[in-house]
């Protein structure tokens, strides 16, 4: 499934409640107790690690903004020990393989992307049990936590229509 260009504007928007620092996602997302915790992206998974929150999931591809992450970042998600799955998605795609990942994760797992991850919230929050939370970076302004609810659950499905299959 491929986003279409003019669907792209929809998803820049935070999708759940933005926190512009470490600190108070990191309290929220504590004091939730989640059924489960749903980390996209290197950075986020990185600060969840290393503030004591390991991820259920975490959806990672070793990039910053597409770039090489740096070593720090790299080394903290090496040690969340966890089964590790490699799957292939594309930049502004949903692969089936990444789809049939989060509908059949067992945790701890970690899914390391050959391509982009950056749009893995939207089934990650489809495939999330409800009371999950999913979060994940939102460029340059801070973390996003989306709580995993019915609305929730319409609303990213409604997303997904968005895409076009190939």
């Amino acid at each position: 499934m491929r986003l279409p260009p003019e669907a792209r504007p929809l998803l820049k928007r935070p999708l759940g409640e933005l926190y512009t620092d470490t600190a108070s996602a990191i309290k929220r997302i504590a004091e939730a107790r989640a059924k489960r915790l749903i980390s996209v992206g290197d950075v986020t998974t990185a600060r969840l690690l290393s503030n004591g929150l390991k991820p259920d999931i975490a959806i990672v591809d070793l990039k910053i903004m597409r770039s090489p992450a740096d070593r720090e970042v790299v080394r903290t998600i090496e040690t969340f020990e966890a089964k590790t799955i490699r799957v292939v998605n594309p930049a502004a795609t949903l692969t089936t393989e990444l789809l049939a990942a989060l509908e059949t994760a067992k945790p701890p797992l970690k899914i390391i992307v050959e391509g982009e991850e950056d749009l893995a919230t939207l089934p990650a929050v489809l495939t999330a049990p409800i009371g999950s939370i999913v979060v994940y970076g939102q460029p340059n302004e801070g973390m996003v936590v989306v709580e995993v609810t019915r609305e929730k659950k319409r609303e990213f499905q409604k997303l997904l229509k968005l895409f076009k299959t190939d």
